[in-house]
């Protein structure tokens, strides 16, 4: 019995005693929903327990500020809180993504670590309620209903802003920049994998540049929706047990803070009742994906090979791509990014599910919607600025190649087709093909045309 007194400490909340681990800051519901919940072993990412911490911590100056609490009390939990948003007590917050639908297990454990810790700095003594209440005064003028939907909008826009948005222009601009430096080489255009007319090899690449600024301009935009906040709704929306003043201070200190526009929710019981602003942002983060699959499988294919495939691109030879052959090197930029994009794909699908889940007056799908979000923004930042830095930067181009197939393209003969006919050009090409000469050569020993105005129709540059 006395090991064990030294390994856990008894905790008491409404529904009885606990034993909790004796050095942790969390308290006995905490302790209950590690216990409920030992599903996954996923936990809230740092980005969301920050944004809790900033709630908390601007709560209690608010409180203090009105009236409602005593500043003994709102000093240390303003301290303790801060400590939370540094991330000095990530491994306090140890309940699964995987819990109450409302995320009601995360605001109480943010509550009692920041309870038992502004106690510890008042007594000396990790206790969850000694002093300082986890409930009354931490959380007081806030509900799990309205905390947690704030702290996904604050995590995911400042993620977006601060990190999404810069990887993406990294992209956008390397992809810009081999546009340019290949803007003179032309190269056999696809379609159906199939050979067809000339493009420039920038051409290309200008387009993977303009698909990544699409998507910049839709990640942007979801911006408004996000920065509305259901902060002072409490319960239902209804702002019970909170003073009218709190949310648009708490708000705007927050604001400052994050150097974020943030407001409050133009309707807090849609706020609270649905999540369609996270909705609206996979959809745009979706979006972003697909693009990111699109270009990475497209330099995958114009890098195949090396020497029976496309190759018309090399990408840079980042480590051994076999076990068994030697000297075999694969796209793995390229295919990790594919696989990031699958990633966000699926979470797309998750947070949409989870967007159904907002049944009356709450959505109880709270935690799998923070997760997937928070989730999607991280990877696809890492992916795009992976993608930029490892691969796009030192792909080389084939120039000699890209010559080759387009000297030995049936497609040639599109040129031909308004001055001679189609008819006639498929004819062309047609005995090319049986005969394995190039268009150019078939088209001279056929005379359709006076070779000087031939060497003019089939100037691939001229087709671009």
């Amino acid at each position: 019995m006395a090991d064990q007194d030294l390994k856990f400490r008894t905790e008491r909340d409404t529904m009885g005693e606990v034993q909790v681990p004796a050095d942790a800051y969390y308290g006995a519901q905490t302790q209950r929903a590690v216990e409920n919940f030992p599903i996954s072993g996923i936990r809230f990412p740092r980005v969301f327990i920050r944004a809790l911490g900033l709630i908390k911590k601007y709560a209690a100056r608010v409180n203090e500020d009105l009236g409602l609490l005593d500043a003994q009390l709102a000093k240390p939990i303003i301290t303790a809180a801060d400590e939370v948003a540094a991330g000095k007590m990530d491994e306090q917050f140890v309940v699964d993504i995987f819990q109450t639908g409302s995320g009601t297990s995360t605001n109480m454990n943010a509550n009692e670590v920041i309870a038992t810790r502004a106690n510890e700095l008042i007594t000396g003594n990790r206790e969850t309620k000694n002093t300082v209440h986890p409930n009354d005064h931490v959380n007081m003028g806030q509900s799990s209903n309205d905390v947690i939907p704030t702290a996904i909008h604050i995590a995911a826009l400042t993620s977006i802003a601060e990190e999404l948005i810069p990887a993406l222009e990294i992209l956008c601009e390397s992809l810009r920049n081999k546009s340019e430096a290949f803007d003179g080489i032309v190269k056999v255009g696809r379609t159906h994998l199939q050979d067809a007319v000339p493009i420039r090899l920038g051409q290309e690449f200008s387009g993977y540049a303009h698909q990544v600024r699409l998507g910049i301009k839709r990640v942007e935009a979801v911006k408004g929706s996000l920065s509305e906040l259901a902060l002072g709704g409490t319960a239902l929306g209804t702002g019970l047990n909170t003073h009218r003043e709190f949310a648009p201070r708490v708000i705007d200190l927050i604001s400052q803070e994050t150097g974020r526009e943030f407001k409050e929710a133009e309707n807090r019981f849609e706020a609270q009742a649905a999540q369609d602003a996270a909705v609206e942002t996979s959809g745009a983060l979706k979006t972003v994906a697909v693009s990111l699959m699109k270009i990475a499988n497209d330099i995958r294919w114009l890098s195949s090979g090396p020497k029976c495939g496309l190759g018309e691109i090399n990408l840079p030879a980042l480590q051994p791509g076999s076990s068994i052959m030697p000297g075999k090197v694969n796209p793995v930029i390229p295919e990790s990014v594919i696989q990031v994009a699958a990633q966000v794909i699926g979470n797309d699908m998750t947070i949409t599910m989870g967007g159904q889940g907002g049944n009356l007056d709450l959505n109880v799908m709270l935690p799998v919607i923070a997760h997937n979000l928070l989730q999607s923004i991280a990877i696809l930042c890492s992916a795009a600025k992976i993608f930029a830095e490892k691969c796009i930067n030192n792909i080389t181009a084939d120039e000699e190649k890209c010559r080759a197939f387009i000297e030995n393209s049936l497609a040639m003969c599109t040129a031909l087709a308004p001055v001679i006919g189609y008819e006639k050009a498929a004819d062309i090409a047609e005995k090319a093909h049986k005969t394995g000469k190039t268009v150019r050569e078939v088209a001279i020993k056929a005379k359709v045309l006076p070779e000087e105005e031939l060497v003019k129709l089939l100037d691939p540059i001229k087709m671009t």
